[in-house]
């Protein structure tokens, strides 16, 4: 089969190869997947870099966390799944529900795991859930990451509810979802980008309030004001570096989700806007197996679907990575199989 390596020691795109590898077998109680589609998060594009949390990879390593296909063969004993399902990987491999616990860690697909750039994988059958039928491929492989992680954040601390205000900052996969998921729970939405075009087509999703931070760059004032001065009831925070401004727009009791840093990892902390205002400050790593398969229900309920912005083949695995890190990405990139 073909698949794409991140190789040790490579310098970004360079490091990034196709090779050939023997089919895959499923063992007892695994199965194994025909990928469809796969995508890109921030995430990879940080292990591409080599500049991810955990370091440089020291082995060859296949890439990528997110993706969807069907299931071709099944092990011994596997009992969840049937060959002919339409499934999904889960981000972390054998978190099934509860609280994230040390265990898990060196669990997760695209690295230290063997991720989805590849044409067959074989998972257990756990570390699966089945995709909504309303989903083509494409679509269900943008939901591991950034759609488990909105929908975390926004429903699993302290779950939104209709009529409040919901800021999200830029217009990228996580805060594309985040929008989805706020629309469909009634609230209303503020959401930023350096973009008029994208806000735009954020306004045609939904948002209630748009803002450019390019032209607004100071924008907790304005933020403040479209809320009428009591500022937003949960903020996903992808920044980072824009936590200090997210703080500061909270409402009293309001929750700021922190997810990532594509603003610069460098924060400084509003330490008296955050007890001022009586927030909560969450780390949201993506979610459990429960987490996906609850927003997949609320997904086929409400008839969601994600924003695919691009479709690239399997062989320009090279110009999907460079596009998705491109200003011009709105929503999720997507790689088929």
């Amino acid at each position: 089969m073909k698949a794409w390596e991140l190789q040790p020691g490579g310098n970004g795109l360079d490091g990034l190869e196709l090779v050939n590898r023997d089919d895959p077998e499923p063992g007892a109680g695994q199965v194994l997947v025909k990928i469809h589609a796969t995508s890109i998060n921030a995430r990879d594009q940080s292990i591409l870099a080599g500049q991810y949390r955990m370091g440089p990879i020291t082995e060859p390593v296949i890439p990528l966390s997110d993706g969807a296909g069907e299931v071709i063969a099944v092990g011994e004993n596997t009992t969840r799944f049937t060959k002919g399902d339409r499934v999904a990987g889960t981000f972390v491999q054998g978190w099934i529900d509860g609280a994230y616990r040390q265990e898990y860690r060196g669990r997760v697909l695209g690295v230290p795991m063997d991720g989805v750039l590849t044409e067959k994988m074989v998972l257990d059958e756990n570390g699966l859930v089945h995709i909504p039928a309303h989903l083509s491929y494409e679509e269900a492989a943008t939901l591991p990451c950034a759609g488990v992680t909105a929908w975390n954040a926004l429903y699993r601390a302290t779950p939104l509810i209709a009529g409040q205000w919901v800021l999200l900052i830029g217009t990228g996969g996580v805060s594309v979802f985040g929008l989805i998921f706020a629309k469909a729970a009634g609230a209303r939405v503020i959401i930023l980008s350096s973009s008029d075009e994208k806000l735009e087509r954020a306004r045609r999703l939904g948002a209630d309030e748009t803002l450019n931070y390019k032209s607004t760059p100071d924008w907790v004032e304005a933020v403040r004001g479209m809320t009428g001065g009591g500022g937003v009831h949960h903020v996903v925070e992808v920044g980072g570096g824009t936590l200090p401004q997210s703080i500061a727009s909270v409402a009293l009791g309001g929750q700021i989700h922190q997810i990532g840093f594509v603003a610069g990892r460098e924060v400084p902390f509003n330490a008296p806007a955050f007890v001022g205002n009586f927030a909560t400050l969450n780390s949201v790593l993506v979610g459990s197996k429960a987490s996906f398969e609850d927003m997949n229900a609320a997904m086929v309920v409400n008839g969601l679907k994600p924003v695919v912005d691009r479709v690239f083949d399997f062989d320009d695995a090279h110009a999907a990575f460079e596009y998705q890190k491109s200003a011009a990405m709105f929503g999720k990139v997507v790689i088929k199989t």
